[in-house]
């Protein structure tokens, strides 16, 4: 192989991934050693076999060849591409001989896929063992990887013996093997590494090769169709690919045998490719090998939504009404919460984020996307807010070559069947009461929410600065009959604290209450500066479906700032009876606000340009309520409040329940009339508008407090 031309082929492989969405992510590159290293990788799509040479060479600096399909060869165009990127046949005759001695030199990588096929179904146990199955049979995985990682340690470790005895034999083994560097040999290890290669999403999908099939073939074969939907969905329409590299599994230790001991001692030449007993021996070994890293192979695989997705509705239990939605949305959001907090398998990145917009909107559309594609490929039938499973297209199989376009639900799930642990959890999950996963989703939103707030009231905590944490833990006020719930949101600057006189009244008026903290509050100003709009309003969110998951009536509302983001929520959801708004912003009377973006731009540069001493990121501020609120303003969170309201104007109109707005006329920081035309937009037939004469802001605190309590309680009475 020319050193130049596969750095080339390099290039040319960079420079076609521009063109392509398809984002690569490396994990535990820190797990391959140096020396003569085999890497076992999972084999699903053919571009593997391109991609991954180009990126372990991109790592290590050292060519990657691998062992590719004959039939790869038998293609002009791609046995030019195939050779160019260190692509050997399985067919090729010296092929043993080849890797046997580039992996002795430490010159090169070599990776093998060790089911020997594309596994495009994922189905890979059998009667607790590794087994692929395709149309036509079954068969165990392939020990060549084993088998080669076995001779080059054999190879090693006799030069290495025999070198130290001083034996002729070593000088003629060391030709034949044309070694050049025999210390380099000797000082080396051979390890095989397994990898696992994963994608989301991974099911068919339009891209630009199917549609160049679709028009040059009049009728494309389905196994074609599979494939360039696939493989040309993962390069053209965009998929996340993780690559995993595992601990790196030494091979020398597995010499460990009494017969494998003689032949590395004897000084006399030895026949370890043909002596039958000594394939009798290695045969074995091979195998325990093989189980060894098929195993590490699959338990690295990168579970994801359509993971979770697919075997939760493969467990689900069969109802004859169906299966509520709701209810499968909250197996799968706290299944995805007990895969990452239990640590059982890896998982992707994207776990990290916050799932609460699984339960609320489905904003992403990670739900979204696959109940389609489970409609779409007869898996289940959606009528409303209910699906009803077919269970058959679980264990009826679909054709091999064609499975991933034809039953793309099933491949899914099969991918998860070798992570035995996340298997046995998801399965639990999918069979629990939908009590019981209300409760359970309840309890961790709940934990959830309680672990935040420590956790960052830990991080920005300054002394004497930060307010007592009672001031900024949320508040659950929980009656013992859960029939109506009230949601609090505080207002910006503020706390849960903010709140509390007005949910204990109404708490005492036999409501339960929950008065979430909005992130970034209760803590330090550092911590809002860090935060966006975004991140408020999935606090009110998560709130939102406490709630819902403890009263059979909701009644949403905030204070100022809460007022807007209670007012936002309201426009995305329906199962709530009514809405009440207290001094909502829509124009801050405070002059300054206006040149916030300018003064955050100006603070962007001023940073990009690393001089920090120029940049103005808080203004003080003089709150009505200090034992409450921050004594400074970040810039960046009131630019952020102007977003909020930015993209809360068009949702007024979406708002359909009864509303109540509340104002009062001297107000120093909410504009009357900015508070009277957001009413006027909002769309709901029954809406009303109170307007009272106090000369602050915070109008749910301090002196005539209970008139605004008692105008609020007797509206909420109308509609629980």
């Amino acid at each position: 192989m020319n050193p130049f031309v596969f750095e080339l082929s390099g290039y040319t492989l960079k420079t076609f991934s521009g063109f392509s969405k398809a984002s690569i992510q490396i994990k535990g590159r820190e797990n391959i050693p140096e020396g003569a290293v085999i890497f076992c990788a999972n084999h699903f799509t053919r571009i593997e076999t391109i991609f991954l040479p180009y990126h372990i060479y991109s790592i290590t600096g050292k060519q990657a060849w691998s062992l590719a399909a004959k039939e790869l060869f038998d293609i002009p165009v791609l046995e030019g591409l195939m050779k160019r990127l260190g692509g050997l046949s399985t067919h090729d005759p010296l092929r043993n001989e080849k890797i046997l001695t580039s992996l002795l030199s430490g010159k090169v990588h070599w990776i093998i896929f060790p089911e020997g096929m594309m596994v495009k179904n994922k189905k890979l146990i059998r009667n607790n063992e590794f087994t692929l199955i395709d149309d036509e049979k079954q068969k165990r995985p392939h020990t060549g990887a084993a088998v080669q990682a076995l001779r080059c340690e054999f190879f090693r470790e006799r030069l290495r013996r025999l070198s130290r005895s001083g034996a002729p034999e070593f000088e003629r083994l060391a030709t034949r093997l044309g070694i050049e560097d025999v210390n380099q040999v000797l000082a080396g290890q051979t390890h095989i590494v397994p990898v696992n290669i994963s994608y989301y999403p991974a099911n068919p999908r339009e891209n630009i090769l199917g549609s160049i099939a679709n028009v040059l073939m009049k009728e494309p074969s389905k196994r074609m169709l599979d494939e360039l939907m696939t493989e040309g969905g993962m390069l053209f329409a965009g998929v996340d690919i993780t690559i995993r590299f595992g601990a790196p599994i030494p091979i020398n230790p597995f010499l460990n045998d009494p017969y494998i001991e003689s032949m590395l001692t004897v000084k006399r030449r030895v026949r370890f490719d043909e002596d039958i007993y000594s394939k009798e021996v290695c045969r074995g070994i091979s195998n325990r090998i093989m189980e060894r890293y098929m195993a590490d192979v699959y338990a690295m695989t990168t579970l994801n939504y359509d993971h979770v997705m697919a075997c939760i509705l493969k467990h689900f239990p069969y109802q004859k009404k169906g299966i509520d939605i709701y209810e499968f949305k909250c197996k799968v959001y706290y299944a995805v919460t007990c895969l990452v907090l239990n640590r059982i398998c890896y998982v992707s990145d994207i776990f990290k984020y916050n799932l609460i917009p699984l339960l609320i909107n489905d904003r992403f559309d990670r739900i979204g996307r696959f109940l389609a594609l489970a409609e779409d490929t007869g898996v289940v039938r959606i009528e409303g807010k209910r699906m009803f499973k077919d269970q058959t297209r679980f264990y009826k199989n679909s054709p091999f070559h064609s499975v991933r376009l034809e039953n793309p639900v099933l491949v899914m799930a099969n991918e998860v069947e070798p992570i035995t642990e996340a298997e046995i959890c998801l399965k639990k999950i999918a069979q629990k009461s939908k009590r019981q996963i209300l409760e359970r989703v309840r309890s961790r939103l709940i934990e959830k929410m309680n672990v935040d707030f420590s956790l960052a009231y830990s991080r920005f905590y300054i002394d004497g600065e930060s307010k007592s944490k009672r001031v900024g833990r949320p508040l659950f006020l929980k009656q013992a009959n859960e029939i109506a719930g009230i949601l609090l949101i505080h207002g910006y600057m503020a706390a849960p604290r903010e709140m509390k006189a007005f949910a204990t009244y109404l708490y005492e008026k036999g409501f339960t209450v929950y008065a979430p903290r909005l992130a970034g509050h209760g803590t330090a100003p550092e911590d809002l500066a860090g935060t966006g709009y975004e991140d408020w309003v999935e606090s009110v969110e998560e709130a939102y479906v406490v709630l819902r998951h403890s009263c059979k009536k909701i009644i949403i509302g905030g204070f100022s700032t809460g007022a807007g983001l209670a007012l936002e929520l309201a426009g995305r959801v329906d199962d709530y009876e009514a809405i009440f708004a207290v001094a909502p912003p829509m124009r801050l009377n405070d002059m300054g606000s206006y040149f916030v973006p300018a003064i955050d731009a100006w603070n962007a540069m001023v940073k990009k340009l690393r001089l920090d001493a120029g940049a103005k990121e808080f203004i003080e501020n003089n709150p009505e309520n200090p034992h409450i609120n921050y004594v400074r303003n970040p810039i960046a969170g009131v630019n952020q409040l102007g977003k909020l309201m930015d993209q809360l104007a068009p949702k007024l109109r979406e708002i359909e329940k009864p509303v109540l707005v509340v104002q009062s006329r001297k107000d120093p920081v909410v504009n009357p009339k900015g508070t009277l035309k957001l009413f006027k937009k909002i769309g709901a037939e029954i809406k009303e508008y109170y307007l009272f004469d106090f000369e602050r802001h915070g109008i749910l605190l301090g002196k005539g407090k209970h008139r605004v309590f008692q105008a609020v309680e007797n509206f909420i009475r109308q509609w629980v």
